[in-house]
């Protein structure tokens, strides 16, 4: 969307553009290197690299210094490069038990096969300020790394492990698992409804952290039907196989971190007449460590397939509601657009409501100049 607005608005943007700069160095103090960006703020990286649907932390960390902390519009720097790059093929499809894990826990159950698998994580702290960062001290920032490697060997957790629903579909609690289904490219293909379910999760896995989470909380509150409990919530890295250009045979040619979460719902009929309740399911997978978006987008992809199973009765259950509001890139734009020029618009605006102004006054007027005349004619 271009606009141009006066004579000399060049020279402003540009002088606007340097202010950003002097914001950013106004107050002294050495320059936020980018690979400390990408190492010390991790999930605000991974976020970023998730919205912007391409994984490159390093250039992701750049958006944030550049964006001066801005998660949306550095989702959008890196969405906007993601787009000059060239696609070079599409790997076979990936399963979640691959996951070289680094945590791995489940609220449905207490065991689970091969263990519980705490890892990093924040759930169980108070949240109260640790004022000893304030003056952190260089030797104190590299004992925490270092005192951890120097002790006792943690123990020791399985590449892999077996998924929790794998024992609830043994009993025929679930519905049987589908077979892989084609691939929905949302960057190339534009969202035709009815979509199909591939193209709703490759939506909202790029989709605004907040934005998931605003749907999925209405759904807790009593906009739906949906009380979930997460099956198993996992963090790890997946590896990737791609062809080898000369064989064809699948090689592993790198990894990505993903968050992947299953929850299983209240019990519904089975898929045809006869067969009996089964727990539902929701599905979500995102780049980076992304807990809270990985939940949501689940919860989601459940209250979409009840939409689509007995109709949508809410708005988390409307698959156009959910999908066209949900991307942070398009929301921010249409939204930071206002801000530009819009002088045509607002004049035409204005003089309509200047016009139905005197309309109405010019009517009051012959209207009280005719109860005047019949008032003297009494």
């Amino acid at each position: 969307m271009g606009y141009v607005a006066i004579r000399g608005g060049e020279a402003a943007i540009t002088e606007a553009a340097r202010l950003l700069d002097v914001l950013r160095s106004a107050a002294g103090g050495e320059p936020l290197g980018v690979d400390a960006i990408r190492d010390q703020l991790g999930l605000l990286v991974d976020r970023v690299c998730g919205e912007g649907g391409c994984w490159e932390p390093r250039l992701a960390a750049l958006a944030v210094k550049q964006s001066r902390g801005d998660p949306l519009e550095a989702a959008f720097l890196l969405r906007a490069w993601r787009s000059t790059r060239p696609r070079l093929g599409a790997t076979a499809p990936h399963r979640g038990s691959e996951l070289r894990l680094v945590r791995r826990i489940s609220a449905a159950f207490k065991e689970v096969p091969g263990g519980q698998v705490l890892g990093p994580g924040s759930d169980y702290l108070q949240r109260l300020f640790r004022y000893d960062l304030l003056d952190e001290s260089p030797e104190a920032f590299r004992s925490a790394a270092r005192d951890w490697f120097a002790g006792a060997a943690p123990a020791e957790v399985p590449a892999t492990l077996p998924k929790v629903l794998d024992a609830l579909r043994a009993e025929g609690l679930l519905t049987p698992p589908r077979p892989p289904l084609e691939a929905y490219d949302v960057t190339r293909e534009p969202l035709v409804f009815p979509v199909p379910r591939p193209a709703a999760l490759a939506a909202m896995a790029r989709g605004e952290t907040g934005g998931l989470l605003a749907m999925a909380y209405s759904t807790m509150r009593g906009y739906g039907y949906l009380h979930p409990t997460v099956a198993e919530l996992r963090y790890g890295f997946l590896p990737l196989r791609w062809p080898h250009p000369a064989t064809g045979q699948e090689v592993e040619a790198g990894e990505v971190p993903v968050t992947e979460c299953e929850i299983v719902a209240m019990h519904g009929q089975g898929d045809a007449e006869g067969e009996p309740p089964r727990f539902s399911l929701g599905y979500g997978c995102c780049l980076g460590h992304q807990e809270v978006k990985a939940i949501a987008m689940a919860m989601c992809d459940r209250s979409l397939q009840n939409g689509a199973e007995r109709g949508a009765q809410h708005p988390a259950e409307d698959a156009e509601f959910v999908l066209m509001h949900i991307d942070g890139i398009e929301s921010m734009g249409f939204c930071s657009h206002y801000k530009l020029p819009h002088y045509v618009t607002f004049q035409s605006d204005l003089d309509n409501l200047r016009k139905s102004r005197s309309k109405l006054a010019g009517g009051t007027d012959a209207a009280s100049a005719a109860l005047a005349e019949v008032g003297d004619g009494r």
